[in-house]
C-alpha cells in the first residue's frame, strides 16, 4: 500500500476544508493500490467526516492530529483515542512541533501509540534519525497490529528545504532494521517537484505532505506522482 498524507496542522476552517475536499474530488480518482489520508484540525474531523459522507466521497481516510496519552477521564482539554474511535483511521504521534512547542517526549509518544492501539486506530509515528531507534524500541513492547513510521527531518521541517535523496534512503534503511514490515513514509517539504523522486525510493511506502497539501491542485499532483 501506497500512503499520501495531508497533513494541514493549524489551517483551513471546517468550511474551508469541505470546500478543499470538494475541489479535491473533481479530478480525483480512488485506487486500490493508494492510500489517501487527510489530518484537518481536530475541531474539522466531525464535519469533513460527515461531508465525505454526505457527498459519497470514497477513497479518503481521516487522521487526527493528536491524542491524549491517557484514557477517558478527569483531563481538562484532552482528546482521548476512545472518542475518535468511528471517527478516525489514523492519528499522528510524535511531530516534531508537538515534541518542540509541547515538550512532549517519547514515553508520550509510547502512551499515545498503546491507547490508539486498544482502539484499534492506526498510528503514523514520526522520528526522525536521532529519536528512531529509541522512539521505536520502546513501542516493541506494545501490540500494535498496524502502525506507519513518517520519517521527518527536523532541517526538512524547520527551513522548508526537502531532505537529500541520498540521505531519505539511508534513513529508511536504517527504521527498516528497527521496525520489520512496517510501511515507512517521508515528510519534510514535499511537493509536487520532488514527490515523483521520493515515491521512487526503494522501501518508501508514501508520502507526509504538509504545506503542500494546502492547495487541491498540488496535492492532487503529488497523488498522481506517488502511484
Amino acid at each position: 500500500m501506497n500512503y499520501i498524507i495531508a497533513n494541514w496542522k493549524c489551517n483551513k476552517s471546517s468550511t474551508q476544508a469541505c470546500e478543499w475536499i470538494a475541489r479535491f474530488a473533481e479530478s480525483y480518482q480512488a485506487s486500490d493500490e493508494q492510500e489517501i489520508v487527510l489530518a484537518p484540525p481536530m475541531i474539522g474531523l466531525q464535519p469533513v467526516a460527515d461531508y465525505l459522507k454526505d457527498h459519497q466521497i470514497t477513497g479518503i481516510k481521516l487522521a487526527a492530529q493528536d491524542v491524549s496519552p491517557f484514557p477517558p477521564g478527569n483531563y481538562t482539554g484532552a482528546t482521548p483515542a476512545a472518542m475518535l474511535k468511528g471517527l478516525v483511521d489514523y492519528c499522528i504521534v510524535g511531530h516534531i512541533e508537538r515534541r518542540r512547542y509541547f515538550h512532549e517526549t517519547s514515553l508520550d509518544v509510547t502512551n499515545k501509540v498503546s491507547e490508539l492501539a486498544d482502539v484499534n486506530i492506526t498510528p503514523i509515528v514520526c522520528v526522525e534519525t536521532s529519536n528512531a531507534m529509541s522512539q521505536l524500541t520502546a513501542l516493541n513492547d506494545i501490540e500494535c497490529e498496524q502502525m506507519v513510521v513518517a520519517y521527518c527531518p527536523v532541517d526538512a521541517l524547520s527551513y522548508h528545504s526537502p531532505e537529500p535523496i541520498e540521505r531519505v534512503t539511508e534513513a529508511v534503511k536504517f527504521i527498516s532494521t528497527i521496525v520489520v514490515k512496517r510501511p515507512i513514509i517521508y515528510g519534510g517539504a514535499v511537493s509536487e517537484k520532488n514527490a515523483r523522486i521520493y515515491s521512487e525510493i526503494s522501501g518508501l511506502s508514501g508520502l507526509f505532505v504538509g504545506s503542500a497539501s494546502h492547495q487541491p491542485n498540488q496535492f492532487q499532483a503529488i497523488v498522481e506522482a506517488g502511484k
